[in-house]
């Protein structure tokens, strides 16, 4: 192992039953520098790093650790949670361990506590607690229940709880998807300053301007296969080849177009209207979406985007207005009634909201349309098979078979099996709140050209994303959120991130303003 290395992984491989999830992968970890590591959803990224945690054993190869004290290397054939703690290793999921009725002191000493005898001694751990958030630069009361932080304060709660276990090694994945904007930043400076303290950190994320931003050097995996390691130049004007170079290697083929081609094919059909709909804090929304047609809903984070499409789907109520489906008025009370009217909605939270995670491809798809496979409340199970199987062609899940937990999917095959259990209810309005969150770009475009097939067959789109790219490239016309009030709307040939932001930001734009 070379004495610049503080980690190393050789020839790691891990198999479960019909399925090989890492071939060959070895990584090195140098001391004090950001690693990123990048690769489709299902490329073993995850399995990867569970290795390193003990939360998976490897079927085969070596974890080398060196100790920063001495320099001695201690090798490892598998890990367990205790011993990875113990030799300086700790990662940062994107579903946070915290608990929320505890105190982020609490949190950070959970399972450890410091006693004075057999008494929890609640103030040195809030001593302890502030010191670690004051390296961090970040203000945050130890008191504070963690369920009262913000998101980013949530992360930064687990950061700190790393760095007060003395981590030299941290593995960050996708820690920015959760985040808003300015807590984007905010993470990126303490990273920065763990790397300057000698903190090596793997970072990933399929987010790839990031990656470029923080990384020393990258490591692509493809297939669970090992493929390349890059060292970062940082020079602009290189990156754009360098992305096109980086999504060759993640995605195995040459990728000329982010956003698949897509002939207008928006119909004269209306297949929602909203008439000044008032509820869960949005006002006077109104705006009607076709069959053929993509609709963007754009606007900063608490804009009241994920509420007014709540309130379509019946999970939070309508206090005003109509809402008015396939030529009817309708007030939805529940999702149930939604789904029944022909709704669909895909969330942004998909773990906890959109699939069941330990129940089959199978069952989930098969979910909304129980009542129309079943005789006697007895299920028609080769039916059920059928239409499952059907879909996992058509959208082309990736999975050994349809009995495969969805837990055990990729992100973006997980969205393949919610978006499947919706075009089997026949649903005519289907909403994307952020639909490619935490999925890599090979799996995005994937996803698009799904959006466009579902328009190109009458179908009609309502899509929210903080992407602007995202929003603009797949939209045919945008509107705009801000403060929970519509401030605008743009045409296909109006699309602008300066206009788009100026909306946001409450603001109509100068050139708007007549208009109106």
């Amino acid at each position: 192992m070379s004495e610049d290395y503080v980690l190393e992984l050789e020839h790691i491989r891990k198999e479960y039953p019909g399925v090989v999830a890492l071939k060959d992968v070895t990584l090195q970890l140098r001391r004090g520098e950001i690693l990123g590591l990048i690769g489709e959803n299902g490329a073993g990224k995850s399995t990867l790093i569970k290795c390193c945690s003990g939360a998976v054993i490897p079927t085969s190869g070596k974890i080398k650790i060196k100790k920063e004290a001495n320099g001695e290397v201690k090798e490892f054939t598998r890990m367990t949670p205790q011993l990875a703690a113990e030799n300086g290793i700790a990662i940062i999921y994107q579903e946070f361990n915290n608990v929320g009725e505890l105190s982020a002191a609490e949190n950070m000493f959970l399972g450890r506590p410091i006693r004075k005898g057999i008494v929890i001694d609640r103030k040195a751990m809030e001593e302890e607690a502030a010191k670690a958030f004051e390296q961090l630069n970040i203000k945050i009361n130890p008191r504070e229940l963690v369920k009262n932080l913000s998101v980013g304060f949530q992360q930064m709660v687990e950061i700190a709880k790393a760095i007060q276990q003395n981590a030299q090694v941290l593995i960050m994945d996708e820690p920015s998807a959760p985040l808003t904007t300015n807590e984007v930043e905010s993470m990126f400076k303490v990273v920065e300053l763990l790397k300057s303290k000698g903190v090596s950190i793997i970072y990933i994320s399929h987010r790839l301007e990031e990656i470029f931003r923080l990384s020393d050097r990258i490591e692509v995996i493809r297939d669970g296969e090992y493929v390349d390691t890059l060292i970062t130049d940082k020079d602009p004007s290189t990156i754009p080849n360098q992305v096109n170079d980086l999504i060759k290697l993640m995605v195995g083929r040459e990728m000329t177009q982010k956003y698949p081609p897509r002939e207008p094919c928006i119909r004269d059909e209306v297949v929602l209207e909203l008439q000044h709909v008032y509820g869960n804090g949005d006002q006077d929304i109104s705006f009607q979406v076709h069959a053929g047609e993509v609709l963007g809903l754009g606007g900063l984070v608490g804009a009241g985007r994920t509420e007014i499409v709540q309130v379509i789907f019946g999970a939070r109520p309508k206090d005003s207005g109509k809402i008015i489906f396939m030529g009817n008025e309708i007030n939805p009370k529940s999702p149930r009634e939604a789904i029944d009217y022909g709704i669909a909605l895909l969330p942004e939270d998909r773990k906890r909201h959109g699939a069941l995670l330990t129940n089959s491809i199978k069952n989930n798809i098969s979910m909304p349309i129980y009542g129309r496979i079943s005789k006697a409340t007895v299920i028609d199970a080769k039916r059920e098979r059928s239409i499952a199987e059907g879909y996992r062609q058509d959208v082309q899940i990736k999975c050994p078979t349809i009995n495969q937990l969805v837990k055990n999917l990729s992100g973006g095959n997980q969205q393949k099996v919610i978006l499947s259990k919706w075009l089997a209810a026949l649903s005519k309005l289907i909403i994307f709140d952020e639909p490619t969150r935490g999925i890599d770009v090979g799996a995005k475009y994937e996803i698009y050209k799904l959006i466009n097939d579902l328009v190109e067959d009458g179908c009609a789109v309502l899509m929210i994303s903080s992407e602007m790219e995202e929003l603009m490239g797949m939209s045919d016309r945008i509107i705009v959120l801000a403060e929970k009030k519509m401030m605008g709307e743009l045409q296909k040939d109006e699309f602008n991130s300066d206009t788009i932001m100026t909306y946001a930001s409450g603001i109509v734009p100068e050139h708007k303003r007549e208009a109106v």
